[in-house]
């Protein structure tokens, strides 16, 4: 039996175009129509958003952790339905919980847990980020440099047997690490093969772009600079088209004005979108963590070693989209664009996520005027309220 419902007293943004008075109508987790909302069929049941907004819901291609649980410390079914429970809270519907660095083991564990997560439909569960080992050491960031290593051929059948598993899949990796030969063969796996922690040149990310690589992993961050005679991964990512960029949109892991450039910059068709490389205190008045048996501070938004070095963000989607909009000024629309339609873009969703359409998965988040969080929906259920 279908089950229809239509959501009203709120504008509806598509993705696109906003619409006012109008309603939201779901089908069995589906968008069905958006029509005038005094033109509703009888007997269809009605729910009231109460004013606010509607808008597609949030796409994160790169969350380690949240809710207390970082991944690479619990890579199990337990372990991603709390990631994504935690992250939903702040409009995120769909996600591709991150390994950072680690033993092959931890990796092949992780994968199983993935698939078993994905068998048993967890809410928001798309796939997974495998974020190295195969980077570069002199860009580790605070990746641990005795587990960083060049790929071999186990690990490309570990991640073959990925093929057709999730909705998404993404790895993170470096030049240094990976031969042109093997991004062929994990880009027609379908993995999103990312460029990132990596001190590679222009030509040699070219290559690399060239061999099936999609995205850059977290813009500015762990890569070669721009120069004006060596332009560098950011150089790379902003002159090549094909290239999509993530970008941690926290103020901190990138100058707000090195935004702006780069996103008045970036050439099409790929996109710059949201990341939040959150990790495992999200949602949680967690002071510290462990990561690969080493301490990492929370302090005044910043997540960081004992010598300082960055370890992921904390932060979460709405306030990145309040980011970009308040603070880089981009309009509300460009900023909901970059925590939806483009990340479904470079993650090939974008024929049913990142937009409220018919036929696309009833994905949404209500906001309230001033972007503050109301509820967050996947697949047509209420997920979350606020």
């Amino acid at each position: 039996m279908t089950t229809r419902k239509a959501l009203t007293g709120a504008r509806i943004f598509d993705g696109t175009f906003w619409h006012d008075d109008a309603a939201l109508i779901l089908a069995d987790g589906n968008v069905e129509a958006l029509q005038a909302a005094d033109r509703l069929p009888s007997g269809l049941e009605t729910i009231d958003a109460g004013g606010g907004m509607i808008v597609p819901g949030f796409i994160d291609l790169q969350v380690n952790g949240g809710g207390g649980v970082l991944l690479n410390e619990e890579p199990t079914v337990e372990g991603l339905t709390t990631i994504c429970a935690a992250h939903a809270r702040f409009g995120t519907t769909g996600l591709l919980p991150t390994l950072i660095t680690d033993a092959f083991e931890i990796t092949a564990k992780t994968i199983e847990a993935g698939k078993r997560a994905k068998a048993e439909r967890v809410p928001g569960f798309l796939g997974l980020h495998l974020e190295g080992p195969h980077l570069s050491v002199a860009r580790k960031g605070a990746h641990d440099p005795k587990l960083i290593r060049p790929m071999e051929e186990k690990d490309i059948e570990l991640m073959l047997s990925c093929r057709g598993k999730f909705d998404a899949m993404m790895i993170t990796v470096a030049p240094e690490s990976v031969t042109p030969e093997q991004v062929v063969r994990l880009a027609e796996a379908g993995f999103m093969v990312s460029l990132g922690h990596t001190d590679a040149a222009y030509e040699t990310v070219k290559t690399y772009a060239e061999a099936g690589a999609r995205t850059v992993t977290h813009l500015f961050n762990a890569m070669s600079p721009l120069g004006h005679r060596e332009p560098g991964v950011v150089g790379v990512a902003l002159d090549i088209g094909s290239l999509h960029a993530g970008i941690i949109a926290d103020g901190i892991h990138v100058h707000p004005a090195s935004m702006g450039v780069a996103l008045r910059a970036k050439k099409g068709p790929g996109k710059i979108f949201i990341v939040t490389d959150a990790m495992s205190p999200i949602g949680t008045d967690m002071k510290s963590f462990t990561l690969n048996g080493r301490e990492i501070l929370r302090r005044n938004g910043r997540l960081t070693l004992a010598d300082g070095t960055l370890a992921g963000a904390d932060i979460d989607m709405i306030t990145s989209v309040r980011f970009v909009h308040e603070t880089l000024g981009l309009p509300l629309e460009e900023a909901l664009r970059m925590a939806s339609a483009y990340p479904a873009e470079a993650a090939w969703l974008a024929d049913r996520k990142g937009a409220l359409k018919p036929g696309y998965d009833a994905d949404f988040v209500i906001l309230t005027d001033d972007l503050g969080m109301k509820s967050t929906w996947i697949g047509g259920q209420r997920v979350h309220q606020g």
